[in-house]
């Protein structure tokens, strides 16, 4: 579907155009026209949809087209799980308003709190903000929400999972009018806590489901390779790099350690990368992603903080030296590669720690993956084998004769438990070994 076929004002038109935008995706067809006729929306759709466009565009708008409430309060407010990602949601909205009257401002835990309380004193028309730090404006008196006209919630589940639901509902009361509206986007609709607070939050809501997270990216080849330890991840990681022609490459680890480690590893090779972590400061990492975006970085290697809101079209190849804990963030992961009709590949390294995460991906996927090799790097580790839960019943026994005394109680003996023990994925149940014997 076109842009002008979904009632957008000319002038926001034009600049979609100038920007290079002529075709909306499902989630925008689906999401625009829904916004304009003024109702809530509860809508979700994988990575890489174009979800931001689906509700700035309409806030634009409403702003062009609506008069404001009051003068001075903000009247579009746009929350954001991550600095990262507000980020982007930002950078998006300074295209749109780009050439117009209208301010924005971005608040972002981390960053000086009494230079963000005097950019609201200049009367921004839209805030992009991370929920805790807007939350604290807020009890500071910095800025109100009486005037709120929309309230948009990306990625609400992840708030919600980061702990923001007294953040949330602070946010919510400071804007409880009834000609609010709220749009509520989330990976899942099927989310316990996001049903809950789209209860409290949303009137009537109209729901847009598109596609499902656990859908295959078909833009985004992917590729499992078995391994036994970390030389062996790391010998596996050089020949990705020796035979894969890439543009931009990004890889996901479990430690900040290891994201140092493989970063100076590459600018020893002579290869530009760089590490991010959570542990650094907002202005390094600011800037780290900046320099990833503008290309100075061919390789970027990083914890999960980069997992969402970092769109680069010539991210060509993610590798996951470490497989993800949870499920989603597989796809979020592999959803920084194949972004704007281009194709990507998807890499994954599959220990034995990274075991059950891969067979939690492979069921949240629906999806039974194979596994590739590189010759001469094949491993020992072949997957470990489901054994089933077995019911086990107590059969009576009969009490040995014997000519010791009986009200002496038998010393406990060792019994060694270190073969195996039981860890539970889905129906299935997979042995591993454990370290030391116990005693009983």
């Amino acid at each position: 579907m076109q842009f002008e076929d979904l009632g957008l004002d000319k002038r926001l038109l034009k600049t979609i155009e100038h920007w290079g935008f002529d075709s909306a995706t499902d989630v925008q067809a689906s999401a625009i026209p829904v916004v304009n006729a003024g109702k809530d929306l509860l809508a979700s759709s994988k990575t890489g949809s174009g979800k931001t466009l689906a509700f700035l565009l309409p806030a634009m708008q409403r702003v062009m087209r609506v008069k404001a409430l009051t003068r001075r309060d903000p009247r579009v407010v746009v929350l954001a799980p991550t600095r990262e990602l507000a980020k982007q949601v930002y950078g998006e909205l300074r295209k749109l308003i780009a050439g117009t009257q209208y301010k924005a401002v971005l608040i972002l835990g981390g960053e000086n709190f009494n230079d963000q309380a005097k950019e609201f004193r200049k009367d921004p028309v839209f805030v992009v903000a991370t929920p805790g730090r807007l939350a604290d404006h807020l009890e500071h008196r910095h800025l109100s929400l009486e005037g709120l006209e929309m309230l948009i919630l990306d990625e609400a589940d992840r708030m919600l999972d980061l702990g923001f639901a007294p953040q949330l509902k602070a946010i919510n009361d400071a804007a409880g009018h009834r000609r609010r509206q709220t749009l509520m986007f989330s990976a899942t609709l099927d989310h316990r806590q996001v049903n809950d607070i789209a209860a409290d939050m949303l009137n009537e809501p109209k729901r847009v489901a598109i596609g499902f997270v656990n859908e295959e990216h078909k833009d985004i080849e992917q590729r499992f390779y078995l391994c036994d330890h970390l030389d062996h991840k790391q010998a596996l990681l050089d020949r990705v790099l020796a035979e894969e022609e890439y543009q931009q490459l990004m890889v996901f680890t479990a430690t900040r350690a290891d994201t140092e480690r493989l970063a100076s590893m590459f600018v020893e090779r002579g290869i530009k990368a760089v590490a991010l972590s959570g542990e650094m400061s907002q202005s390094a990492r600011n800037r780290i992603m900046n320099e990833f975006e503008r290309g100075l970085h061919r390789v970027l290697v990083t914890t999960d903080l980069a997992s969402r809101g970092l769109d680069i079209s010539n991210v060509s190849h993610v590798v996951n030296f470490d497989m993800p804990k949870h499920s989603e963030e597989y796809v979020h992961r592999i959803g920084r590669t194949g972004r704007a009709g281009n194709k990507g590949i998807a890499i994954s390294f599959v220990g034995p720690k990274d075991w059950n995460s891969f067979k939690s991906i492979e069921g949240f996927l629906d999806k039974k993956m194979t596994f590739a090799t590189f010759e001469g790097l094949e491993g020992k580790f072949k997957g470990l084998v489901p054994q089933r839960k077995k019911a086990f019943s107590k059969k009576p026994t009969q009490a040995k004769k014997t000519n010791k005394p009986t009200s002496k109680k038998a010393a406990p003996k060792k019994r060694n438990k270190s073969f195996y023990q039981g860890v539970s994925v889905g129906e299935d149940v997979f042995m591993v070994k454990k370290k030391k014997p116990v005693e009983e």
